[in-house]
């Protein structure tokens, strides 16, 4: 008898997905539980686990688009079946004791992989086995990978000088024909579309605007700097930036109601609640995980929250619970050297703060020029929701409550 190993259902608009690797062989025994694939879709990546015990055989090969619903593998129940006549989509069958040992140490170094490092190598097209391992037991990790892309970057650059860097080709790759030597065309991810069709959807389909002013961040770095030791220590996170903005953000909300609000078809849809999202850079791509009920968290809640997303963002392990619902967007281009931008709505919001570098500049204090650490900030907002008043007001209420935090603790 035969369990169907079936595309599972993620979430109530993802119709599809592409499974982008697998955790097994054909003819690998598969306990129940065990994960066997990972499935990304345009919202997240998550590792799909098997809901029987067997002998797998793969029916779908890694790379390929499948539905929700779709049957991508069997799992035979009966325990005298041979993986010798098991057979793996594109590839040879594997005899019981191969004379090379090669072939069979890739599936264990597939198994081995972090989910951050097997992406590296799915979408690099590396040999994990090509790649001196410097984890547990010899373990590729993932700096190993981005260290081996680099010489392998490196060399090629030195080889072909006219060549940009993105052209690079791992060496277990095939060539490409001369014409097409400077460029590399791949299929873009999910996630990279769905991006994409993001950024077009709100610059179509919002009357969106941007208002700019800027921030001294004097008083909250001293407070970080009085207090961040301490801090430390009782809460076992750093003090950063983003609590203190979050805490703004949420006061002006409070105050500006508009810029709470999102239009529905012929209904404004005003939200009483305050379910923050903050934008995290991943190596797949920005995804906007969401801090629940903000004005409800304490400082250290919300440091260790932010922490925890960016932890899970970087191994792929955010579900669709995490990145679904917030009602206001923080973006910080400041952490790669942005000094300003005009930060794009993430629909349906109707606003979105964008934070820079802090940057030391002179500016007049009363009669007198000093030197203050500055930050530019910007809000771009929805038009048909929030009046030019409504977001210039917004933007100057966040700016006073950075500039005195204590604001944010007296909440006045």
């Amino acid at each position: 008898m035969s369990i169907e190993v079936k595309i599972p259902a993620v979430g109530e608009s993802i119709t599809s997905g592409v499974l982008s690797a697998w955790h097994k062989q054909t003819g690998d025994t598969v306990s129940e539980g065990e994960a066997l694939f990972t499935l990304e879709t345009d919202k997240i990546s998550t590792e799909v686990p098997a809901s029987g015990a067997g002998k797998l055989q793969i029916q779908v090969d890694a790379g390929q688009e499948v539905k929700i619903g779709q049957v991508v593998a069997l799992l035979d129940e009966g325990s005298n079946v041979p993986a010798e006549k098991s057979f793996t989509p594109g590839a040879s069958a594997k005899p019981s004791t191969p004379s090379v040992p090669a072939p069979p140490v890739q599936p264990e170094s597939n198994i081995s992989l972090s989910p951050a490092a097997r992406r590296i190598v799915e979408e690099e097209n590396v040999k994990p086995t090509e790649v001196p391992g410097t984890g547990k037991h010899g373990q590729v990790t993932k700096s190993d990978l981005v260290q081996y892309l680099e010489s392998k970057s490196s060399s090629r650059s030195t080889a072909e000088p006219s060549a940009p860097p993105e052209a690079a080709i791992p060496a277990s790759a095939p060539a490409p024909a001369q014409s097409s030597a400077r460029t590399t065309r791949r299929k873009m991810t999910p996630l990279r579309k769905k991006i994409a069709a993001q950024l077009v959807l709100a610059q179509q389909n919002a009357a969106m605007l941007t208002t700019f002013n800027e921030c001294d961040m004097t008083a909250v770095m001293q407070l970080r700097s009085q207090y961040q030791e301490t801090f430390q220590k009782r809460h076992g996170v750093k003090l950063g930036f983003m609590s203190f903005f979050v805490k703004a953000v949420v006061d002006a909300l409070q105050t500006v109601r508009a810029m709470n609000a999102r239009i529905d078809g012929d209904d404004l849809i005003e939200n009483h609640y305050y379910d923050i999202g903050v934008a995290v850079g991943t190596e797949r791509g920005l995804v906007v995980p969401v801090l629940r009920d903000a004005d409800k968290k304490s400082f250290a809640e919300l440091e260790k929250e932010v922490a925890a997303y960016a932890g899970k963002a970087r191994d792929g392990k955010l579900g669709l619970d995490d990145l679904t619902g917030g009602v206001f967007t923080i973006t910080n281009g400041g952490i790669y050297g942005s000094l300003l931008s005009t930060p794009i709505l993430n629909p349906p919001q109707s606003g979105i703060l964008g934070m820079h570098k802090i940057q030391n500049r002179p500016i007049a204090v009363g009669d007198k020029i000093e030197v203050r650490p500055m930050m530019y900030l910007a809000v771009s907002y929805d038009h048909r929701v929030v009046d030019g008043k409504e977001a210039v007001t917004f933007l100057v209420r966040v700016k006073d409550c950075v500039e005195a935090p204590a604001r944010l603790l007296l909440q006045g």
